[in-house]
């Protein structure tokens, strides 16, 4: 039981749940959607130069490069999709038809772990999730991110090997283009 309560703890510091990543007002009809390929290389772009995140920790050496994993984006993938057609943000699952997750485990709002889960990416030691809203870029999502302490952290967590991102548009949404990027490890 101790063990779960300190995974279940563990679990919610390692999520970048600090300032929100957001831009509101995105402009979806300059949007051109990046390859996954796209996607990768910026955050290893990102990981492979010393960095502060302003959290408190200093300089971070540079850290080797995240491989994608299809589970992992497959997660991000249920999530981004939940945020935009539920209209929330938050890394809880929206607890909708939209939050696949939720509704198969009895209609509760899906915890990101278990969405990672529930997609297929089970043998872990680590795992985290960053959320953004309204970015109309590669470019603009990885500097909102690596402004934001916690999301920034994820992003330079050495523990991390794998990652998977999701992008997806719903124009009739508050932040039109949502963003969730699974990291494990």
């Amino acid at each position: 039981m101790l063990k779960t309560v300190l995974m279940y703890i563990f679990f919610l510091f390692i999520i970048g749940c600090g300032q929100e990543a957001v831009k509101e007002n995105s402009n979806i009809t300059n949007f051109n959607k990046p390859s996954n390929r796209e996607i990768l290389e910026a955050i290893n772009r990102a990981r492979a130069e010393p960095r502060d995140c302003h959290d408190g920790v200093g300089i971070r050496n540079p850290v080797p490069p995240l491989v994608w994993n299809e589970e992992l984006y497959q997660s991000a993938y249920e999530h981004s999709r939940d945020l935009a057609k539920s209209n929330t943000f938050n890394h809880l699952g929206s607890g909708t038809e939209y939050d696949i997750t939720g509704y198969n485990r009895g209609g509760k709002r899906s915890l990101f772990y278990e969405r990672i889960e529930d997609n297929g990416y089970k043998d872990y030691n680590i795992v985290g999730e960053n959320i953004a809203g309204g970015q109309n870029s590669v470019e603009q999502l990885m500097e909102d991110l690596l402004n934001s302490p916690k999301h920034c952290a994820n992003i330079m967590n050495s523990n991390f090997k794998e990652v998977g991102v999701a992008v997806y548009i719903e124009e009739d949404s508050k932040y039109k283009i949502y963003w969730t990027q699974n990291f494990g490890g």
